[in-house]
């Protein structure tokens, strides 16, 4: 593809579109015209801010983008779309309390552990699926919330609290800020209300992020340390969840100085996460969140990746126990260790194993890895040596790396 910003606006419309969208479709979900979607396409005429700002929203996307002020990250699919557009609609009308209709909500164990699969559909890469349990809890759990007292309202709030974040989860993994920080906004005052300083210490765990995949990364740095020293454990006294909490806080806040390529204060953050994994000695999730010595060393590869410390990374993904990840570890976050690695391996000029280990993770999340930056940053590194295997790749895994 060209630059994005050489490309005429029909044209960027067009590829936005896709091609599982027709043009009849996209007219349908923007409100508008089939004759304004073909006219705007064929590059007749000037679109008004009203149209545009409809059809940005049917895309999914920003008005920048369509303009070429800004590239667009990878297309979504028709399902992903809807998903995320039904996700939306349950997070604020949950929100609002817009849930009339609602007579009989699930009970409170229904609703909970629909939220596990919410939270595990999610860490599956299964955006339809989270978009319809979260919807649920969402919409049903509110109406119960608001008629509860006491133990169950506290408990409904917590449900209620990681649901909203597994949908924040959701709508930052595909670019969609506005849609994570609403979410996470009903979650933290739940989580307040609530009193529950483990949940809140998560919910600033995903608030950097937010800011993070924002580029924002002194703000990630902050937020997380803030809510780390808040959440610090006495090493003799502390409970699991505390030490589950403050070591994913550690490794948020690790990623983000990494990103900043400030290497000592990344240091010093990992000792700190490892020490918390250590203390855990097993692998362990809660409300969603997984944290324990798999944990701390794939993602310290990832930060060491990032500062470019590729010998680092490497000598440690060569541990034994990381040839061999445990099954427990999800798919998403397998995968997104693997792309490290293969990232690495590239760095290091181990070009064959680099492309192995990046058609093994196309295969194995297809749609997740469209998302995703890395595949491209490897991809036209390996360009370098032979744009004849990339291409292959990029067929074989169904993401285009190079133009």
């Amino acid at each position: 593809m060209s630059n994005w910003a050489d490309l005429t606006t029909g044209k960027r419309l067009k590829h936005l579109r896709g091609s599982d969208l027709t043009q009849q479709g996209l007219a349908e979900a923007a409100g508008v015209s089939l004759a304004l979607v073909q006219k705007a396409e064929q590059d007749r005429g000037e679109l008004s801010v009203g149209s545009l700002l409809k059809l940005a929203h049917a895309l999914r996307t920003d008005v920048a983008v369509i303009l070429g002020q800004q590239a667009p990250r990878r297309g979504m699919s028709r399902d992903d779309r809807a998903a995320l557009r039904h996700l939306s609609d349950a997070v604020h009308e949950s929100a609002l309390g817009e849930w009339d209709g609602i007579s009989d909500p699930s009970t409170l164990d229904e609703l909970s552990a629909a939220r596990d699969l919410a939270w595990a559909a999610y860490w599956a890469s299964d955006t339809a699926k989270v978009s319809s349990l979260a919807s649920k809890v969402l919409m049903e759990g509110q109406v119960r919330y608001s008629s509860a007292a006491g133990a169950e309202r506290e408990r409904l709030a917590l449900v209620l609290a990681s649901t909203y974040r597994v949908a924040a989860s959701c709508a930052n993994g595909f670019g969609h800020r506005d849609l994570a920080l609403s979410a996470l906004t009903s979650a933290k005052l739940l989580a307040k209300e609530a009193d529950s300083p483990v949940v809140s210490a998560l919910l600033e765990s995903t608030l950097s992020w937010i800011y993070l995949r924002g580029a924002q990364t002194c703000r990630a740095v902050t937020v997380a340390e803030r809510a780390a020293h808040v959440i610090e454990p006495s090493f003799s006294k502390a409970s699991r969840p505390e030490f589950l909490a403050y070591g994913r806080l550690m490794i948020s806040a690790a990623v983000a100085a990494s990103r900043r390529e400030d290497e000592r204060t990344a240091d010093d953050y990992i000792s700190q996460a490892q020490a918390a994994a250590a203390r855990l000695g097993r692998d362990e999730k809660l409300h969603g969140t997984s944290f324990g010595p798999t944990a701390a060393k794939t993602e310290a590869v990832g930060i060491h990746v990032a500062l470019k410390n590729y010998g680092r990374a490497l000598k440690l993904a060569s541990q034994p126990e990381m040839k061999q990840l445990p099954k427990t570890m999800s798919k998403v976050a397998r995968n997104r260790y693997k792309l490290d690695v293969a990232l690495a391996q590239c760095s290091a000029g181990l070009y064959d194993q680099a492309a192995d280990t990046l058609i093994e993770v196309g295969l194995d999340a297809p749609q997740w890895v469209k998302h995703q930056a890395l595949p491209g940053v490897i991809g036209r590194r390996l360009a370098k040596v032979s744009t004849t295997r990339v291409r292959h790749i990029s067929e074989l895994i169904g993401v285009p790396l190079i133009a």
